[in-house]
């Protein structure tokens, strides 16, 4: 068992992303996990991630914890996801992200590791 704080977070800069700021809270570098990392990303307005994901083979879940993200998918089409909703993307699903609303927005990520051979 190992706990997490904001202070014990790990903070990393993903590619292609703008306006925010992102921590790990669990993950192989933080706790020892083999299946999946959990991190929070928080999205001042006008922030957001470029189109990616589209050839990566993880499953991905993000989980709105406050305000709104507005999330599109390889379509175009565009989803606002409010506090308290999630978005799930299959593995190769690209998508772009940002924060369309005035206020910030904190996301939690969840994303599997890659399996093991």
């Amino acid at each position: 068992m190992k706990k997490m704080t904001i202070e014990t977070a790990t903070v990393y800069n993903p590619p292609a992303h703008h306006g925010c700021t992102c921590m790990r809270f669990h993950g192989k570098e933080e706790t020892g996990a083999s299946k999946f990392w959990i991190g929070q990303s928080i999205f001042l307005p006008g922030g957001g991630a470029d189109y990616a994901y589209n050839d990566n083979p993880l499953e991905k879940v993000y989980y709105v914890i406050e305000g709104e993200m507005t999330v599109t998918d390889d379509a175009g089409t565009e989803y606002v996801i409010h506090q308290d909703e999630c978005i799930s993307f299959p593995p190769f699903e690209g998508r772009y992200l940002e924060n369309k609303s005035r206020k910030p927005a904190r996301m939690l990520v969840i994303i599997n590791y890659p399996e093991q051979a």
